[in-house]
């Protein structure tokens, strides 16, 4: 059964007329065409039973067909009101709206206005859920892509790595890694963190000119996108020898990782992950340093359902892809993060991210 079948049984136990699909990522999932649109319209129409279509930009037309998308395309221009050529693709194919299912955390007030301009009958239901509920089981091919993805990733830290010296700052670094990486020909899938010293205790810190000296801990936090899929990895090093605090909370986050990995299984939820790794820094006397989740969903979108927090019950199926990385940020210290893309087998755990995470000192 393909994605758009599948989701056209969903419409049919529902008994919701059509579900329009507007997320980006969503519409390379069901279409195969990936695309930034930008404020243009971007989207999939599908029905119970009738021929779905994609209306995108007209300039983008010969890219969804030459993507593989199969059905009618309808472009729109930047002075045509994209919406009445959606109303008439419904209106062509007989199809009189009392329901719709839209992305509730995706489309803006102001499209579900014009929806409801043109079906003002109709009830707008959710469908985030189900596209949640399809995505987050990975197939064997998607599961490929992205053990590729993170072979890329694996290669992007060691370059980093290796591009290590002292009095470079961290952006240089960090256009050396994304450099190598596009010379293989392949894309980042978010902003590369490189972040030495004392940034390094900011989670979500922004490289700059702080350059690298003997002592610091380096934090790598990147990913690669192969053939439409991310991987996710953090890896924290030593320039030059540190000191036994900075080597303590080191430890304490690879064993809070190490631990959190080995409990993955199908039926453990994800508040128990959390709660395993949360434990282990809490004991090494770090639990107010831990500061966020402990991982979140990985596919297609470097973040998707699920999130690994403390609070959701959801258990774990096999098939399921997502990141496990805890993380302790000790401002007078140093900050460490290790973080591994993982995914739920029949009976445990296969770690796609391979790069080494034993305390790797760098002397040069």
């Amino acid at each position: 059964m393909t994605k758009l079948q599948q989701l056209q049984g969903f419409l049919k136990e529902k008994h919701i007329d059509a579900a329009l699909i507007t997320m980006p990522d969503n519409v390379f999932y069901f279409s195969g065409f990936l695309s930034e649109p930008h404020e243009r319209l971007l989207g999939v129409m599908v029905f119970q039973e009738a021929e779905p279509f994609l209306i995108c930009p007209q300039m983008e037309v010969p890219d969804a067909v030459a993507a593989g998308w199969s059905f009618e395309t309808i472009g729109h221009l930047d002075t045509e009101n994209a919406w009445d050529k959606v109303a008439q693709a419904v209106a062509k194919r007989s199809i009189t709206m009392r329901s719709l299912a839209i992305e509730k955390s995706h489309l803006t007030v102001e499209r579900l206005e014009e929806l409801a301009a043109h079906y003002p009958d109709a009830r707008f239901e959710r469908l985030d859920d189900q596209i949640n509920a399809m995505r987050v089981i990975k197939s064997s091919e998607e599961l490929e892509k992205m053990r590729k993805a993170a072979e890329l990733a694996d290669y992007a830290v060691q370059v980093g790595c290796e591009a290590l010296t002292e009095g470079k700052t961290e952006l240089e670094v960090l256009n050396e890694i994304e450099s190598a990486v596009k010379a293989k020909g392949y894309s980042m899938s978010f902003d590369t963190m490189v972040l030495a010293g004392e940034k390094s205790a900011s989670p979500h810190g922004v490289p700059g000119n702080r350059k690298i000296k003997r002592g610091d801990m380096v934090l790598f936090d990147l990913g690669v996108i192969y053939e439409g899929y991310c991987s996710d990895i953090t890896r924290t090093v030593a320039f030059g020898e540190i000191n036994e605090a900075q080597r303590a909370i080191y430890d304490a986050v690879l064993k809070a990782n190490e631990d959190a990995i080995a409990a993955v299984k199908p039926g453990v939820r994800a508040m128990d992950l959390d709660k395993i790794a949360r434990d282990t820094i809490a004991d090494a006397g770090y639990g107010d340093y831990f500061p966020h989740r402990l991982g979140h969903g990985l596919g297609i979108s470097v973040h998707e359902f699920p999130s690994i927090t403390g609070v959701n019950e959801l258990p774990m199926e096999e098939g399921m892809v997502f990141t496990i990385e805890p993380g302790i940020y000790k401002a007078d210290v140093t900050g460490v993060r290790i973080e591994d893309d993982v995914v739920v087998t029949k009976d445990g755990v296969e770690i796609l991210t391979k790069f080494p995470k034993e305390l790797m000192v760098i002397q040069r």
